[in-house]
């Protein structure tokens, strides 16, 4: 998934000179961080088809997971920002870093209770570290280097983050999915059913204690690098009062989209497995679905690189307007037809996705001057889209009995997003400028 810009209020980190650091080993370890941030989000996908089976859950609770994910940038984003305005840029970072391993332990107790509850706590906690990291790293990527190339190292990190969610998600589901036994929740009940959740979720503890076992020693080079950083700045505005910004049209407008965007990619992302495993598409088994996520991820990693070189001769506003079509038309396609023809329909609107969040993020602070900064926490907060969307997808997929009608849903959100860029195309009006 795309990463929002960092919210701080116009930080700076400069050496004694006043220019921008030179440390090119520190932009080695943001480029890893994306990697890893991204990389864990995506393993959601894996993951809730083996807890909807595990807890014999509909379509609507099962994506409780990206609620109980995605609620944190909601939640943890301002109190982030103040906390790197406190502590500096490094060591919020370990901080973030331990939070995330703090949410990978987590998974010990849920597979021991075999709970769900814990499990949605656990996914909670670790997003909240994924929130503080995200929060340090995106505008220290920017500063770590000259101010003419930002956008080149921007975007170069935000290709390390598609590569972590294409590649995750294909390891995740050999390791997490590959495990299922032939019995299934729904054939069990009382201590038998308790027994066999412990046992089926004791892959998906493995796989984290993994993860927080390689987190605990990037959190531990991050520690011993604390103060690599010299003269680092951060101004004392408040983050708050960021939010009078929604009173633009251009603004408002752009943050809704975010909303919308991030919403509706995580909810295909999350129905992928179930969508594919349908004898109507390809009728996989589960791994075998769970190794298809990657092309849906994949697709936006190389549609950033084709979209980069497609925004410096188009206008952003009617790329986006057409990637938001595309992406309605192949739901269209993918909804009424079948076999190869629908499930690869599907995994295409990844590539649709691509270039949508830099885009619109662009587009809505355009114009903002110093205020780009406040404006960037704000759509930081947006990103709880991912966590409203996808269950009420999935709710329309319960009540309609089927995947390819909830698909409507996202198809609604890349419809508005198309609108945004038709707006966007046209001259800022006095609001926009006077900011």
């Amino acid at each position: 998934m795309a990463l929002a810009p960092g919210q701080l209020g116009d930080p700076t980190t400069a050496d004694t000179n006043g220019t921008a650091v030179n440390a090119p080993g520190l932009q080695i370890f943001v480029f890893a961080l994306f990697f890893i941030f991204g990389g864990i989000t995506s393993l959601n996908d894996v993951i809730i088809p083996k807890l909807k089976e595990l807890f014999t859950l509909n379509y609507a609770q099962a994506m409780l997971v990206q609620s109980a994910f995605f609620a944190a940038y909601f939640a943890i984003s301002i109190p982030a920002a103040a906390l790197v305005k406190k502590l500096g840029y490094m060591r919020s970072a370990a901080l973030g870093l331990l939070a995330m391993m703090g949410g990978c332990l987590l998974f010990v107790p849920a597979s021991a209770s075999a709970t769900f509850g814990v499990f949605l706590m656990a996914l909670f906690v670790l997003a909240s570290g994924i929130t503080v990291v995200q929060v340090v790293a995106n505008p220290l990527i920017s500063l770590l280097g000259p101010a003419n190339t930002t956008s080149s190292r921007l975007t170069f990190a935000q290709a390390f983050n598609s590569l972590g969610t294409t590649i995750f998600p294909y390891v995740g589901s050999i390791v997490i999915l590959g495990g299922l036994a032939d019995v299934s929740a729904s054939q069990l009940s009382g201590p038998g059913l308790d027994a066999y959740r412990v046992e089926e979720t004791r892959v998906v503890v493995m796989a984290y204690l993994g993860l927080a076992a390689a987190l605990a020693v990037v959190a531990a080079v991050v520690w011993f690098n604390r103060n690599r950083l010299k003269g680092e700045r951060h101004s004392g505005g408040s983050i708050i009062s960021s939010f009078d910004l929604l009173k633009q049209k251009r603004f408002g407008f752009g943050s809704a989209c975010i909303f919308l965007y991030v919403g509706a990619e995580v909810a295909i992302g999350s129905f992928i497995v179930n969508y594919l495993m349908q004898s109507s598409v390809l009728g996989l088994d589960e791994q075998s679905a769970g190794k298809l996520i990657p092309l849906y991820w994949g697709g936006a990693l190389v549609g950033r690189f084709i979209g980069s070189g497609l925004l410096r001769v188009l206008r952003p506003g009617r790329v986006l307007t057409a990637n938001a079509i595309g992406a309605i038309a192949l739901i269209i396609i993918s909804a009424n037809s079948t076999g190869a023809v629908s499930g690869y329909s599907l995994l295409l609107i990844g590539l649709m996705n691509s270039i949508m969040f830099p885009t619109i993020f662009s587009l809505a602070c355009e114009g903002l001057g110093p205020r780009t900064a406040d404006g960037s926490g704000v759509i930081c907060m947006a990103i709880v889209g991912g966590a409203v969307i996808p269950p009420l997808t999935g709710s329309l997929a319960d009540i309609s009995g089927s995947l390819a009608i909830a698909l409507a849903l996202p198809a609604i959100c890349y419809a508005v997003i198309a609108a945004f860029g038709v707006f966007a195309s046209k001259p800022q009006g006095r609001d926009q400028q006077s900011a």
